[in-house]
């Protein structure tokens, strides 16, 4: 379903127009459920290739879509789609990636010779950090994202954002890792070692490195720094073709977010961003919102009136189908139930205030109730994916 204008407004259509559809959000919010529902879905109603590509270290994807624990792409398998009673017209395919590897894999492709490649691998210091360094799990998930649209394998490819302290941060990492290869403090510490006329007024902060962090470690980090410049080029170069890709129209961005106060903050300020870099903000996924039901008005005044009528509805029940039970306690129970209720419907009603209030830019949103079970299979991935596959409004 489309409007006038062809943009699309549910996440259905939404995936039928991208090539690319990046999951973003807070962390905690459930990014890998919404992630993995959609590119289900996806094979199952659209066809062709799905690739969903997470860097999940939980590795729940893994476990909900029955895939082996390593890394690599790896096909979910007909009999998985069959044990939850479908069968999908496409093929679903997952990755779960691993960031010490594909920064091996990142330095052996961009060093200028292999000596160098094997000098930066065996760095004490790069092995240390190699993980977790300048944005390692968000600059991975983009990299790879680029090189897996170049090989034009899938038609679709769906990629869950790592877990991090700031939904931006996936945003800001080609940038950020542009901006550590042109650092002054890059500049700094391979300057003196670059040329034999050290700037004077260096000398003392060498001095007092080598004092505090001992010779040899501040060697490795010194030999680090100068190895691991000589990737500048291809890393800068790589970054910039990354940006280009992450807004270009093949490619748009699924926000997801939960309506507590602070996944609610950053997600206003992720869409206040996407179109300041010139991204597409394709649609935004409310995950455990409470459900419609509760801040209908004719079921408030049912539960109110459970709650003025509870004394009689328990005398009739202990005569009746109840007998032996005490009246008292049955009367606070049924008082119970419709306050927490009423109670409900008022936290409902504000809920959708909020997701109003979110729907102000993009044109699909859809909702996912608070499940009973944690998604912990592919019938419960499917599950999320039926929520917010074709419906488009707040």
């Amino acid at each position: 379903m489309t409007d006038r204008n062809d943009t699309p407004v549910t996440v259905e259509a939404l995936l039928a127009a991208k090539e690319i559809v990046v999951v973003c959000g807070p962390g905690g919010v459930g990014k890998t459920t919404v992630a993995a529902a959609a590119a289900a879905m996806a094979a199952c109603h659209q066809g062709g290739k799905v690739l969903v590509v997470t860097v999940d270290p939980a590795r729940r994807l893994a476990q909900a879509l029955g895939l082996r624990q390593g890394s690599g792409v790896e096909r979910v398998m007909p009999r998985v789609f069959a044990a939850a009673g479908v069968v999908p017209r496409g093929e679903l395919w997952a990755e779960m990636l691993d960031a010490k590897q594909s920064w091996d894999a990142l330095v052996m492709r961009h060093a200028p010779d292999p000596v160098t490649a094997k000098r930066i691998l065996g760095n004490p210091l790069y092995q240390d950090i190699s993980g977790r360094f300048v944005q390692s799990h968000d600059y991975i998930a983009v990299e790879r994202l680029y090189e897996l649209h170049s090989e034009g394998t899938y038609d679709l490819i769906v990629v869950d954002t790592p877990p991090s302290r700031s939904a931006l941060d996936f945003l800001l990492a080609p940038e950020r890792v542009a901006d550590f290869f042109s650092s002054r403090l890059l500049r700094l510490l391979t300057l003196p070692y670059r040329t034999r006329l050290a700037d004077v007024a260096s000398r003392p902060f060498y001095y007092l490195a080598d004092r505090v962090l001992g010779s040899q470690f501040f060697q490795d980090i010194v030999e680090f720094f100068i190895l691991f410049q000589t990737l500048s080029a291809g890393f800068v170069a790589r970054a910039q073709e990354v940006e280009r890709l992450l807004a270009d129209r093949r490619t748009t961005f699924l926000v997801v977010g939960t309506l507590e106060a602070m996944p609610v903050r950053e997600v206003e300020a992720f869409m206040d961003l996407l179109p300041v870099k010139g991204f597409h903000l394709g649609g935004l996924v409310l995950n455990r919102v409470l459900p419609r039901y509760l801040s209908d008005t004719g079921a408030s005044q049912r539960a109110n009136r459970l709650c003025s009528r509870a004394g009689k509805l328990a005398g009739s029940l202990c005569a009746g189908p109840m007998p032996g039970f005490d009246p008292d306690l049955i009367e606070r129970v049924l008082k119970e139930v419709g306050t927490n209720f009423v109670n409900m419907g008022v936290v409902a009603k504000r809920e959708a205030g909020q997701r109003a209030e979110l729907a102000w830019m993009p044109s699909v949103v859809a909702s996912v109730p608070e499940l009973e079970e944690d998604v912990h299979d592919l019938v419960g991935v499917l599950e999320v994916g039926r929520h917010i596959w074709s419906w488009g409004g707040p």
